[in-house]
Protein backbone atom coordinates (compact mmCIF):
# COMPACT_ATOMS: atom_id res chain seq x y z
CA UNK A 1 0.00 0.00 0.00
CA UNK A 2 1.07 3.58 -0.91
CA UNK A 3 1.11 6.22 1.85
CA UNK A 4 0.57 10.02 1.12
CA UNK A 5 3.75 10.49 1.60
CA UNK A 6 5.00 8.03 -0.79
CA UNK A 7 3.02 9.60 -3.89
CA UNK A 8 4.46 13.31 -3.04
CA UNK A 9 7.70 12.12 -2.89
CA UNK A 10 7.15 10.55 -6.54
CA UNK A 11 5.13 13.54 -7.19
CA UNK A 12 7.55 15.56 -6.48
CA UNK A 13 10.38 13.39 -8.01
CA UNK A 14 8.71 14.49 -11.54
CA UNK A 15 10.30 17.92 -10.88
CA UNK A 16 13.49 15.83 -12.63
CA UNK A 17 11.21 16.08 -15.67
CA UNK A 18 10.47 19.16 -15.69
CA UNK A 19 13.44 20.85 -14.92
CA UNK A 20 15.18 19.19 -18.29
CA UNK A 21 12.61 20.69 -20.23
CA UNK A 22 13.55 23.95 -18.41
CA UNK A 23 10.53 24.56 -15.56
CA UNK A 24 12.44 26.04 -12.41
CA UNK A 25 11.25 24.64 -8.84
CA UNK A 26 9.35 28.12 -8.47
CA UNK A 27 7.17 26.81 -11.65
CA UNK A 28 6.84 23.28 -10.77
CA UNK A 29 3.94 22.94 -9.02
CA UNK A 30 1.83 25.30 -10.73
CA UNK A 31 2.58 23.18 -13.87
CA UNK A 32 2.15 19.87 -12.33
CA UNK A 33 -1.15 21.28 -11.10
CA UNK A 34 -2.94 21.55 -14.26
CA UNK A 35 -2.05 17.70 -14.98
CA UNK A 36 -3.40 16.78 -11.49
CA UNK A 37 -6.80 18.78 -11.78
CA UNK A 38 -7.33 16.92 -14.76
CA UNK A 39 -6.53 13.14 -13.61
CA UNK A 40 -8.44 14.19 -10.04
CA UNK A 41 -11.50 15.34 -11.87
CA UNK A 42 -11.68 11.74 -13.64
CA UNK A 43 -10.35 9.94 -10.28
CA UNK A 44 -13.34 11.88 -7.97
CA UNK A 45 -16.19 11.55 -10.79
CA UNK A 46 -16.36 14.79 -11.34
CA UNK A 47 -15.29 15.02 -15.19
CA UNK A 48 -18.59 16.56 -16.09
CA UNK A 49 -17.22 20.04 -15.03
CA UNK A 50 -14.47 19.45 -18.09
CA UNK A 51 -15.45 19.27 -21.71
CA UNK A 52 -15.38 15.89 -22.60
CA UNK A 53 -12.46 17.17 -25.21
CA UNK A 54 -10.10 18.03 -22.49
CA UNK A 55 -10.40 15.31 -20.09
CA UNK A 56 -7.59 13.29 -18.90
CA UNK A 57 -8.49 10.54 -20.72
CA UNK A 58 -8.07 12.54 -23.85
CA UNK A 59 -4.88 13.94 -23.86
CA UNK A 60 -2.93 11.24 -21.59
CA UNK A 61 -3.77 8.44 -24.80
CA UNK A 62 -2.24 11.04 -27.50
CA UNK A 63 1.72 11.11 -28.39
CA UNK A 64 4.00 13.47 -29.38
CA UNK A 65 3.81 16.45 -31.52
CA UNK A 66 0.25 15.85 -30.99
CA UNK A 67 0.01 15.71 -27.30
CA UNK A 68 1.83 18.65 -26.88
CA UNK A 69 -0.35 20.63 -29.27
CA UNK A 70 -3.34 19.52 -27.70
CA UNK A 71 -2.11 20.04 -24.32
CA UNK A 72 -1.26 23.54 -24.90
CA UNK A 73 -4.72 24.25 -26.86
CA UNK A 74 -6.35 22.66 -23.81
CA UNK A 75 -5.37 25.18 -21.39
CA UNK A 76 -5.81 28.17 -23.92
CA UNK A 77 -9.60 26.92 -24.04
CA UNK A 78 -10.63 25.83 -20.55
CA UNK A 79 -8.89 29.37 -19.30
CA UNK A 80 -11.44 31.12 -21.85
CA UNK A 81 -14.58 31.90 -20.61
CA UNK A 82 -15.76 32.66 -24.18
CA UNK A 83 -14.92 30.09 -26.31
CA UNK A 84 -16.39 29.68 -29.93
CA UNK A 85 -16.86 26.90 -31.93
CA UNK A 86 -16.12 26.89 -35.66
CA UNK A 87 -19.28 28.27 -37.03
CA UNK A 88 -18.20 31.17 -34.53
CA UNK A 89 -21.30 30.31 -31.96
CA UNK A 90 -20.54 30.57 -28.34
CA UNK A 91 -20.00 26.84 -26.36
CA UNK A 92 -21.17 26.86 -23.16
CA UNK A 93 -20.20 28.27 -20.33
CA UNK A 94 -17.54 26.57 -18.10
CA UNK A 95 -17.35 25.42 -14.76
CA UNK A 96 -16.58 28.67 -12.82
CA UNK A 97 -13.82 26.65 -10.74
CA UNK A 98 -12.31 25.47 -13.54
CA UNK A 99 -12.16 28.83 -15.71
CA UNK A 100 -10.31 30.29 -12.11
CA UNK A 101 -7.51 27.46 -12.21
CA UNK A 102 -6.85 27.63 -15.74
CA UNK A 103 -7.29 31.75 -16.16
CA UNK A 104 -4.26 32.58 -18.23
CA UNK A 105 -2.57 29.65 -18.10
CA UNK A 106 -0.09 28.19 -20.31
CA UNK A 107 2.72 25.73 -20.25
CA UNK A 108 7.14 26.06 -20.34
CA UNK A 109 7.15 22.68 -21.91
CA UNK A 110 8.46 22.26 -24.60
CA UNK A 111 9.55 18.57 -25.49
CA UNK A 112 6.90 16.21 -26.17
CA UNK A 113 8.26 13.44 -24.43
CA UNK A 114 8.54 15.47 -21.41
CA UNK A 115 4.79 15.46 -21.46
CA UNK A 116 4.20 11.51 -22.54
CA UNK A 117 6.68 11.13 -19.29
CA UNK A 118 4.02 13.20 -17.18
CA UNK A 119 1.10 12.11 -18.08
CA UNK A 120 2.16 7.94 -17.57
CA UNK A 121 3.70 8.61 -14.71
CA UNK A 122 0.65 10.01 -12.95
CA UNK A 123 -1.30 7.42 -14.37
CA UNK A 124 0.80 4.80 -12.53
CA UNK A 125 0.34 6.37 -9.29
CA UNK A 126 -1.45 4.14 -6.90
CA UNK A 127 -4.88 6.66 -6.87
CA UNK A 128 -6.90 4.03 -5.19
CA UNK A 129 -4.45 4.51 -2.40
CA UNK A 130 -4.69 8.45 -2.99
CA UNK A 131 -8.44 8.28 -2.60
CA UNK A 132 -8.62 6.41 0.35
CA UNK A 133 -6.09 8.65 2.37
CA UNK A 134 -7.81 11.76 0.53
CA UNK A 135 -6.50 13.60 -2.24
CA UNK A 136 -6.64 16.52 -0.46
CA UNK A 137 -3.93 15.35 2.03
CA UNK A 138 -1.52 14.44 -1.38
CA UNK A 139 -2.21 17.50 -2.96
CA UNK A 140 -1.48 19.84 0.47
CA UNK A 141 1.59 17.14 0.94
CA UNK A 142 2.85 18.59 -2.23
CA UNK A 143 2.70 21.82 -1.50
CA UNK A 144 4.35 21.08 1.57
CA UNK A 145 7.14 19.68 0.22
CA UNK A 146 7.74 22.65 -2.64
CA UNK A 147 7.84 25.17 0.43
CA UNK A 148 10.60 22.98 2.30
CA UNK A 149 12.47 22.92 -0.94
CA UNK A 150 14.84 26.15 -0.31
CA UNK A 151 15.53 25.86 -4.36
CA UNK A 152 11.65 26.26 -4.76
CA UNK A 153 11.78 30.14 -3.35
CA UNK A 154 7.71 29.13 -2.32
CA UNK A 155 8.49 29.18 1.70
CA UNK A 156 6.96 32.79 1.80
CA UNK A 157 4.07 31.27 0.88
CA UNK A 158 3.33 28.55 3.10
CA UNK A 159 3.13 28.20 7.01
CA UNK A 160 4.28 25.53 8.78
CA UNK A 161 1.61 23.06 9.02
CA UNK A 162 2.45 22.61 13.21
CA UNK A 163 1.89 26.26 13.52
CA UNK A 164 -1.60 26.38 12.18
CA UNK A 165 -2.88 23.45 13.45
CA UNK A 166 -1.62 24.80 16.93
CA UNK A 167 -3.70 27.96 16.20
CA UNK A 168 -6.82 26.23 14.69
CA UNK A 169 -7.28 24.43 18.18
CA UNK A 170 -6.85 27.49 20.46
CA UNK A 171 -9.24 29.43 18.18
CA UNK A 172 -11.79 26.73 17.84
CA UNK A 173 -13.49 27.34 14.52
CA UNK A 174 -17.19 26.50 14.81
CA UNK A 175 -19.66 25.32 12.43
CA UNK A 176 -21.69 28.55 10.71
CA UNK A 177 -19.03 30.76 11.57
CA UNK A 178 -17.76 33.35 8.76
CA UNK A 179 -13.80 33.05 8.51
CA UNK A 180 -11.50 34.96 6.54
CA UNK A 181 -7.69 34.82 5.46
CA UNK A 182 -6.91 38.05 3.79
CA UNK A 183 -3.65 36.94 2.44
CA UNK A 184 -4.64 33.32 2.04
CA UNK A 185 -1.45 32.00 -0.08
CA UNK A 186 -2.39 27.92 -0.36
CA UNK A 187 -4.87 28.33 1.70
CA UNK A 188 -3.81 26.04 4.86
CA UNK A 189 -5.48 28.30 7.73
CA UNK A 190 -8.85 27.64 5.87
CA UNK A 191 -8.51 24.23 4.83
CA UNK A 192 -7.35 23.47 9.02
CA UNK A 193 -9.93 25.35 9.92
CA UNK A 194 -12.33 23.36 8.02
CA UNK A 195 -11.09 20.07 8.46
CA UNK A 196 -11.90 20.71 12.22
CA UNK A 197 -15.90 21.90 11.84
CA UNK A 198 -16.12 18.79 9.70
CA UNK A 199 -13.99 16.12 12.30
CA UNK A 200 -16.44 17.92 15.15
CA UNK A 201 -19.28 17.78 13.01
CA UNK A 202 -20.37 14.39 11.55
CA UNK A 203 -18.56 15.20 8.52
CA UNK A 204 -21.59 17.36 8.03
CA UNK A 205 -23.89 14.56 8.26
CA UNK A 206 -27.34 15.21 9.76
CA UNK A 207 -27.26 18.63 9.61
CA UNK A 208 -30.34 20.83 8.99
CA UNK A 209 -31.29 21.35 5.70
CA UNK A 210 -28.73 23.63 3.75
CA UNK A 211 -26.17 24.09 6.70
CA UNK A 212 -23.60 21.92 5.15
CA UNK A 213 -23.98 23.64 1.77
CA UNK A 214 -23.86 26.93 3.41
CA UNK A 215 -20.42 25.68 5.31
CA UNK A 216 -18.70 25.09 2.20
CA UNK A 217 -19.68 28.17 0.20
CA UNK A 218 -20.78 30.56 2.14
CA UNK A 219 -18.78 30.57 5.47
CA UNK A 220 -15.41 30.91 4.19
CA UNK A 221 -13.55 34.11 2.59
CA UNK A 222 -10.02 34.27 1.21
CA UNK A 223 -8.11 36.38 -0.93
CA UNK A 224 -5.21 36.14 -2.54
CA UNK A 225 -2.97 38.45 -4.60
CA UNK A 226 -0.32 36.59 -6.57
CA UNK A 227 -2.02 34.97 -9.59
CA UNK A 228 0.09 31.16 -9.34
CA UNK A 229 -0.48 31.38 -5.72
CA UNK A 230 -4.30 31.56 -6.19
CA UNK A 231 -4.60 29.05 -8.46
CA UNK A 232 -2.85 26.57 -6.12
CA UNK A 233 -5.53 27.58 -3.20
CA UNK A 234 -8.41 27.25 -5.75
CA UNK A 235 -7.17 23.57 -6.19
CA UNK A 236 -6.41 22.73 -2.91
CA UNK A 237 -9.50 24.07 -1.69
CA UNK A 238 -11.67 21.96 -4.10
CA UNK A 239 -10.01 18.53 -2.95
CA UNK A 240 -11.05 19.30 0.47
CA UNK A 241 -14.53 19.82 -0.42
CA UNK A 242 -14.44 23.34 0.43
CA UNK A 243 -15.96 25.50 -2.51
CA UNK A 244 -15.90 29.01 -0.67
CA UNK A 245 -15.38 32.93 -1.69
CA UNK A 246 -11.71 32.47 -2.90
CA UNK A 247 -10.81 35.85 -4.92
CA UNK A 248 -7.83 36.84 -6.38
CA UNK A 249 -7.37 40.41 -5.35
CA UNK A 250 -5.36 43.02 -3.61
CA UNK A 251 -6.81 43.09 -0.12
CA UNK A 252 -4.83 46.38 0.84
CA UNK A 253 -7.07 48.19 -2.10
CA UNK A 254 -10.77 49.12 -1.65
CA UNK A 255 -11.55 45.77 -2.46
CA UNK A 256 -10.15 44.31 0.33
CA UNK A 257 -12.91 46.85 2.74
CA UNK A 258 -15.71 44.95 0.22
CA UNK A 259 -14.88 41.65 2.21
CA UNK A 260 -17.56 40.73 4.59
CA UNK A 261 -16.66 41.01 8.70
CA UNK A 262 -15.22 37.76 9.69
CA UNK A 263 -16.35 36.12 13.04
CA UNK A 264 -12.87 33.98 12.86
CA UNK A 265 -9.69 35.86 11.21
CA UNK A 266 -6.81 33.43 10.37
CA UNK A 267 -3.32 34.73 8.34
CA UNK A 268 0.09 35.05 8.10
CA UNK A 269 0.17 37.95 5.87
CA UNK A 270 2.97 38.86 3.37
CA UNK A 271 6.22 40.64 4.99
CA UNK A 272 7.84 43.62 3.45
CA UNK A 273 6.88 46.99 1.46
CA UNK A 274 4.16 47.43 -1.25
CA UNK A 275 5.97 46.92 -4.79
CA UNK A 276 7.24 50.82 -5.37
CA UNK A 277 6.74 51.66 -2.27
CA UNK A 278 3.13 52.36 -3.00
CA UNK A 279 0.51 53.01 -0.21
CA UNK A 280 -2.42 50.98 0.63
CA UNK A 281 -5.07 52.05 -1.45
CA UNK A 282 -8.01 51.71 1.20
CA UNK A 283 -10.37 54.81 1.53
CA UNK A 284 -11.39 53.01 5.15
CA UNK A 285 -8.14 53.65 6.50
CA UNK A 286 -6.74 56.22 9.01
CA UNK A 287 -3.97 54.98 11.02
CA UNK A 288 -1.66 53.14 8.10
CA UNK A 289 -2.90 55.20 5.12
CA UNK A 290 0.23 56.53 4.81
CA UNK A 291 2.51 53.82 5.61
CA UNK A 292 4.06 50.98 2.56
CA UNK A 293 4.15 48.47 4.98
CA UNK A 294 2.23 45.43 4.02
CA UNK A 295 2.16 44.33 7.68
CA UNK A 296 1.19 47.19 9.48
CA UNK A 297 -1.57 48.11 6.73
CA UNK A 298 -2.82 43.97 7.09
CA UNK A 299 -3.30 44.26 10.72
CA UNK A 300 -5.48 47.53 10.33
CA UNK A 301 -7.60 45.21 7.67
CA UNK A 302 -8.07 43.07 10.46
CA UNK A 303 -9.04 45.28 12.97
CA UNK A 304 -11.68 46.73 10.48
CA UNK A 305 -12.77 43.28 8.90
CA UNK A 306 -13.58 42.14 12.38
CA UNK A 307 -17.76 40.96 13.45
CA UNK A 308 -18.43 43.05 16.94
CA UNK A 309 -16.72 39.79 19.61
CA UNK A 310 -14.87 38.35 16.72
CA UNK A 311 -11.67 36.74 17.03
CA UNK A 312 -8.40 37.08 15.20
CA UNK A 313 -4.88 35.31 15.39
CA UNK A 314 -2.35 36.88 12.85
CA UNK A 315 1.09 35.71 12.14
CA UNK A 316 3.39 39.54 12.14
CA UNK A 317 6.89 40.22 12.56
CA UNK A 318 9.12 41.65 15.43
CA UNK A 319 9.11 45.14 13.54
CA UNK A 320 4.94 45.23 13.93
CA UNK A 321 5.36 45.39 17.61
CA UNK A 322 7.99 48.16 18.21
CA UNK A 323 8.05 50.12 14.96
CA UNK A 324 7.67 53.93 16.19
CA UNK A 325 5.46 56.37 14.25
CA UNK A 326 2.83 54.39 12.25
CA UNK A 327 3.56 51.21 14.46
CA UNK A 328 3.01 53.02 17.47
CA UNK A 329 -0.38 54.42 16.49
CA UNK A 330 -1.42 51.02 15.10
CA UNK A 331 -1.01 49.01 17.99
CA UNK A 332 -2.63 51.77 20.46
CA UNK A 333 -5.42 50.99 17.41
CA UNK A 334 -5.21 47.30 18.24
CA UNK A 335 -5.46 47.80 22.00
CA UNK A 336 -8.13 50.32 22.26
CA UNK A 337 -10.36 48.47 19.34
CA UNK A 338 -9.80 45.31 20.73
CA UNK A 339 -8.54 42.89 23.59
CA UNK A 340 -4.96 42.12 22.13
CA UNK A 341 -4.71 39.04 25.33
CA UNK A 342 -2.11 36.84 23.59
CA UNK A 343 1.07 37.24 21.88
CA UNK A 344 3.36 34.20 20.80
CA UNK A 345 6.90 34.74 20.31
CA UNK A 346 7.72 32.26 17.56
CA UNK A 347 11.42 30.77 17.51
CA UNK A 348 13.51 31.39 14.79
CA UNK A 349 14.40 29.67 11.75
CA UNK A 350 10.41 28.80 10.70
CA UNK A 351 10.14 31.01 8.39
CA UNK A 352 13.32 31.63 6.51
CA UNK A 353 11.79 32.95 3.12
CA UNK A 354 10.92 36.27 4.61
CA UNK A 355 14.24 35.97 7.57
CA UNK A 356 12.74 38.28 10.60
CA UNK A 357 11.59 36.96 13.27
CA UNK A 358 8.02 36.40 14.15
CA UNK A 359 4.69 36.01 16.30
CA UNK A 360 1.37 35.15 16.64
CA UNK A 361 -0.78 38.01 18.00
CA UNK A 362 -4.74 36.48 19.21
CA UNK A 363 -6.92 39.25 19.67
CA UNK A 364 -10.99 39.44 20.13
CA UNK A 365 -12.68 43.07 18.74
CA UNK A 366 -14.78 44.71 21.11
CA UNK A 367 -18.54 43.52 21.25
CA UNK A 368 -19.85 46.88 21.29
CA UNK A 369 -17.70 47.93 18.84
CA UNK A 370 -16.02 50.60 20.81
CA UNK A 371 -12.86 52.02 20.29
CA UNK A 372 -11.67 52.60 23.50
CA UNK A 373 -9.95 50.20 26.51
CA UNK A 374 -10.44 46.85 24.34
CA UNK A 375 -7.34 45.91 26.39
CA UNK A 376 -6.47 45.67 29.70
CA UNK A 377 -3.77 43.11 29.81
CA UNK A 378 -1.46 41.32 27.22
CA UNK A 379 -0.36 38.06 28.44
CA UNK A 380 4.13 36.82 25.97
CA UNK A 381 4.66 33.66 25.77
CA UNK A 382 8.29 33.35 25.04
CA UNK A 383 9.00 30.30 22.72
CA UNK A 384 11.92 31.75 21.23
CA UNK A 385 14.47 31.76 23.91
CA UNK A 386 16.72 28.46 24.47
CA UNK A 387 14.75 27.20 21.36
CA UNK A 388 16.11 24.38 19.33
CA UNK A 389 17.85 25.36 16.08
CA UNK A 390 14.90 24.69 13.65
CA UNK A 391 15.65 23.47 10.39
CA UNK A 392 15.31 20.91 7.65
CA UNK A 393 17.13 18.55 10.63
CA UNK A 394 15.45 19.62 13.39
CA UNK A 395 11.79 20.50 11.75
CA UNK A 396 8.95 22.14 13.74
CA UNK A 397 6.64 19.25 15.51
CA UNK A 398 3.01 19.74 16.86
CA UNK A 399 4.61 18.85 20.40
CA UNK A 400 6.65 21.85 20.21
CA UNK A 401 3.62 23.62 20.90
CA UNK A 402 1.85 21.67 23.55
CA UNK A 403 3.51 24.04 26.66
CA UNK A 404 2.19 26.73 24.96
CA UNK A 405 -1.69 25.53 24.40
CA UNK A 406 -1.81 24.21 28.31
CA UNK A 407 -0.62 27.97 29.31
CA UNK A 408 -3.48 29.64 26.62
CA UNK A 409 -6.10 27.36 28.11
CA UNK A 410 -9.38 26.46 26.58
CA UNK A 411 -11.22 29.45 25.90
CA UNK A 412 -10.59 30.52 22.20
CA UNK A 413 -10.86 34.21 23.71
CA UNK A 414 -8.14 34.18 25.72
CA UNK A 415 -10.16 34.21 28.99
CA UNK A 416 -8.97 31.77 30.87
CA UNK A 417 -7.49 31.46 33.98
CA UNK A 418 -4.10 32.01 34.01
CA UNK A 419 -0.85 32.02 36.25
CA UNK A 420 2.47 34.29 35.43
CA UNK A 421 5.58 32.26 35.28
CA UNK A 422 7.40 35.52 36.70
CA UNK A 423 10.57 36.37 35.93
CA UNK A 424 11.90 33.04 35.06
CA UNK A 425 9.17 31.64 33.09
CA UNK A 426 7.57 31.65 29.72
CA UNK A 427 4.35 33.01 30.12
CA UNK A 428 3.99 36.64 31.98
CA UNK A 429 1.40 39.26 32.15
CA UNK A 430 1.76 42.71 31.19
CA UNK A 431 -0.63 45.39 32.02
CA UNK A 432 -1.81 48.47 29.93
CA UNK A 433 -0.47 50.45 31.91
CA UNK A 434 3.15 49.08 31.95
CA UNK A 435 2.96 48.81 27.99
CA UNK A 436 2.16 52.37 28.14
CA UNK A 437 5.33 53.15 30.30
CA UNK A 438 6.89 51.20 27.43
CA UNK A 439 5.59 53.94 24.51
CA UNK A 440 3.39 51.11 23.52
CA UNK A 441 6.43 48.47 22.65
CA UNK A 442 5.26 44.81 22.71
CA UNK A 443 8.65 43.32 21.89
CA UNK A 444 8.80 41.99 25.45
CA UNK A 445 11.74 39.58 26.10
CA UNK A 446 13.40 38.83 29.66
CA UNK A 447 15.02 34.79 29.11
CA UNK A 448 18.13 35.75 27.49
CA UNK A 449 19.23 32.25 26.98
CA UNK A 450 20.02 31.41 23.66
CA UNK A 451 17.65 33.81 21.98
CA UNK A 452 20.34 35.08 19.76
CA UNK A 453 22.33 31.62 19.49
CA UNK A 454 19.80 29.47 18.06
CA UNK A 455 21.15 29.74 14.37
CA UNK A 456 24.46 28.90 15.16
CA UNK A 457 23.43 25.33 16.06
CA UNK A 458 22.47 24.91 12.37
CA UNK A 459 24.20 21.95 10.47
CA UNK A 460 22.79 22.04 6.99
CA UNK A 461 23.97 23.86 4.74
CA UNK A 462 20.31 24.67 2.94
CA UNK A 463 19.38 25.80 6.57
CA UNK A 464 22.38 28.11 7.02
CA UNK A 465 22.15 29.71 3.81
CA UNK A 466 18.23 29.96 4.46
CA UNK A 467 19.63 31.86 6.82
CA UNK A 468 21.91 34.27 5.45
CA UNK A 469 19.72 34.68 2.79
CA UNK A 470 16.85 35.85 5.39
CA UNK A 471 19.39 37.57 6.97
CA UNK A 472 20.45 39.59 3.79
CA UNK A 473 16.52 40.22 2.64
CA UNK A 474 15.69 41.55 6.17
CA UNK A 475 18.03 43.85 6.21
CA UNK A 476 17.03 45.13 2.29
CA UNK A 477 13.61 45.31 3.65
CA UNK A 478 14.89 47.95 6.60
CA UNK A 479 17.03 49.75 3.80
CA UNK A 480 13.71 50.44 1.55
CA UNK A 481 11.57 51.38 4.60
CA UNK A 482 14.20 54.17 6.02
CA UNK A 483 14.73 55.49 2.48
CA UNK A 484 10.79 55.75 1.77
CA UNK A 485 10.93 57.39 5.34
CA UNK A 486 12.97 59.84 4.59
CA UNK A 487 11.24 60.81 0.87
CA UNK A 488 8.44 60.74 2.33
CA UNK A 489 8.68 61.33 6.14
CA UNK A 490 5.38 59.06 7.01
CA UNK A 491 6.49 56.82 9.74
CA UNK A 492 7.59 60.07 11.54
CA UNK A 493 4.23 61.79 11.26
CA UNK A 494 1.19 59.18 11.75
CA UNK A 495 -0.99 60.23 14.22
CA UNK A 496 -1.50 58.55 17.65
CA UNK A 497 -5.88 59.60 17.11
CA UNK A 498 -7.59 56.48 14.85
CA UNK A 499 -10.87 58.01 13.29
CA UNK A 500 -13.81 56.45 13.40
CA UNK A 501 -14.27 52.82 11.44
Amino acid sequence: MSTTQDIVAKLWKLCDVLRDDGVTYSEYVTELTFLLFLKMMQETGQERRIPEEYRWSTLARREGLDQLAHYKLLLTSLGNPEERDADGRLKPAKDPLVLAIFENAQTRLRKPANLKSLTTAIDELDWFDAREEGLGDLYEGLLQKNAEDKKSGTGQYFTPRPLIDSIIRLTKPRLGERIQDPAAGTGGFIVAAHRRIYEENNELYGLEEGAAERQIRDCYTLAELVPDTHRLCLMNLMLHGIEGNAQSMDTLTDEGSGLPKADLILSNPPFGTKKGGGRPQRSDFSTTKNTSNKQLAFVEHMIRGLAPGGRAAVVVPDNVLFEDGTGRALRQMLMNWCDLHTILRLPTGIFYAQGVKTNVIFFTRNADRSENGGTGAVWVYDMRAGAPSYGKTRPLRAEDFADFETAFGDDPYGRANRKDQGEEGRFRRFTREEIAERRDNLDISWLRDGEEEAEYGLTDPDDITAAILGHLREATREIEALVLELEGGEEDEAPAAVAAE
